[in-house]
């Protein structure tokens, strides 16, 4: 139970963003109660032994690491690291009847070079590679640093870039149509369109601009664009930013679920639930790490319409060693240590989409996997180490909330049989024959789809993001900080924040400031 009656802030939600802002407020010097319904904190950045008697900690949720700041570690003084992916992706292909695929290094160096040259005929692609993506990294070298910053206006950012071409790129034309300019390819058209379907259901040429947003914050993650692993895993990160939390003196109060909110502006009240009982508590200000349509719930006011949804399908897996390949050229150490796109060339993508807005799962699911423990072993006890044992996490796009509602299970089985197919068609063998077993005999393999994401995590609809990210720019209803509500004491620090989404603690780091700053 709470120690206090009253805090300088309560905040609503003990996940990453949570823990940020409180590891924040604590630190100077405010009072600081964290709320966290589950019995344990991390939300969806956590680690978890999900397959019985087997001692594999999977980030069962968040996986990879991109746009979390040096500088939210070094603040709030974390003992925690990721590592760097040698392989960026690799994405297996058929062309002239022979199994091929496409190798991209972290760095594209020669390899690279001759990867691209094997699969297109030549040097065209890989030439628009290094211009298209040195324009993506000139753009994260100057948005990513103001993420922790007051929000620029949307002539400040512009100016800030100071590319022309790239800004309309970007922020003003359908994604597609940049892609579609920038690459022949087929294969190399879907790898990079990816980056703006990950959680989000939209076409290559959806006029919102939803891929554009989505693929803005997957590449100007550390000013560079990389996609890190977590020494740990996931847990890892979010136990330290919970003891960092504690040591400044923030209390963290698990099993304790917010049930309602009230606010006049300058005072608030927070009521909670409890296996043994309920209470309420005050403070001056609350930060709400949760969805804002959840805080909309919890304030007795009508949640915005449509609600969000989410639209990817999770898969956790343990392997007794990684499967061979069909493209016998590339070791499959090498091509499951970055991201294995499976059925996401251009046209696989659309064609994906197409099918799920009309109502039908994709008949060839797309996909991409990596497998954490090529980069970070620790998070598998020795024995299986030893013995060779690999992770494999898979995320599966354009799968959204709408095709599960009506029976969630059979549905989700279908799909997951369906994405498997697609791997299994680049491989030398079964991924069945593959798989570990638990301590019951069962494979080990777990799916997730937007609606367990839902029931687990409270995420609406699934929805990794909340509700639909934002251009990191401001607007009339966005505040100084991109966080604020209606209600002056009442802060968003969650993924539903503009500058949210991802693992990245800045909407905490942002909530946080804002609440200084009253």
């Amino acid at each position: 139970m709470p120690l206090r009656s009253s805090y300088d802030a309560v905040v609503v939600g003990g996940g990453h963003n949570g823990l940020v802002a409180a590891a924040y407020l604590a630190r100077a010097g405010r009072s600081v109660l964290v709320l966290e319904r589950l019995d344990h904190t991390g939300g969806a950045a956590v680690s978890a032994r999900t397959f019985a008697g087997v001692d594999a900690r999977l980030s069962r949720y968040s996986y990879l690491v991109s746009l979390l700041p040096r500088a939210v570690v070094d603040d709030l003084g974390l003992a925690f690291a990721v590592r760097k992916r040698a392989v960026s992706s690799y994405t297996p292909a058929v062309r002239g009847g022979r199994p091929t695929g496409l190798l991209v290094e972290t760095g594209p160096g020669s390899a690279t070079r001759e990867s691209f040259a094997a699969l297109t005929g030549g040097d065209r692609e890989f030439d628009a590679w290094q211009r298209f993506y040195g324009m993506t990294q000139h753009v994260a070298e100057r948005v990513f640093p103001t993420l922790t910053q007051p929000l620029p206006t949307r002539g400040e950012l512009r100016a800030r870039i100071g590319d022309d071409a790239a800004w309309r790129a970007l922020f003003e034309r359908p994604l597609g149509e940049t892609v579609e300019e920038a690459f022949a390819d087929d294969l190399v058209r879907g790898v990079v369109l990816t980056d703006g379907l990950i959680g989000t259901f939209a076409s290559a040429h959806d006029p919102s601009l939803a891929q554009n947003r989505c693929f803005l914050y997957h590449v100007i993650g550390g000013g560079t664009g990389d996609w890190d692993v977590p020494v740990g895993g996931m847990g890892a990160f979010t136990d330290a930013l919970a003891g960092a939390a504690r040591a400044a003196g923030a209390e963290i109060a698990t099993g304790h679920e917010a049930v309602a909110l009230h606010t006049d502006g300058e005072q608030a009240e927070v009521a909670y639930r409890t296996a043994g009982g309920e209470g309420t508590v005050a403070a001056r200000t609350v930060l709400f790490g949760a969805a804002p349509a959840a805080l909309a719930a919890l304030l007795g006011e009508e949640p915005p319409r449509p609600g969000p949804e989410g639209a990817q399908l999770k898969v956790n897996m343990l392997l007794r060693r990684l499967p061979r390949l069909r493209d016998e050229s590339v070791d499959p150490r090498q091509a499951f240590a970055g991201t294995f796109h499976v059925a996401e060339g251009y046209a696989d993508l659309e064609t994906a989409y197409r099918e799920a807005a009309a109502g039908a799962l994709p008949q060839a699911p797309p996909s991409e996997i990596y497998c954490h423990s090529l980069t970070d072993p620790s998070i598998l006890a020795d024995d299986l180490v030893r013995d060779g044992y690999q992770t494999l996490t898979l995320f599966g796009l354009h799968t959204p909330a709408r095709l599960f509602a009506d029976d969630n299970d059979a549905t989700r089985e279908a799909l997951l049989r369906a994405t498997v197919a697609q791997l299994d068609a680049h491989l030398a063998e079964p991924l069945a024959a593959c798989l570990a077993t638990d301590a019951e005999g069962r494979p080990c393999i777990e799916a997730k789809s937007p609606l367990d994401l839902e029931r687990d995590l409270r995420l609406p609809g699934g929805n990794i993001f909340h509700r639909e990210l934002a251009f990191p720019y401001a607007t009339p209803e966005t505040g100084r900080w991109g966080v604020e509500t209606r209600h002056p004491n009442v802060l968003l620090c969650g993924a539903g924040a503009v500058r949210g989404g991802g693992v990245s603690g800045i909407p905490g780091h942002n909530a946080a400031m804002a609440a200084l700053g009253r």
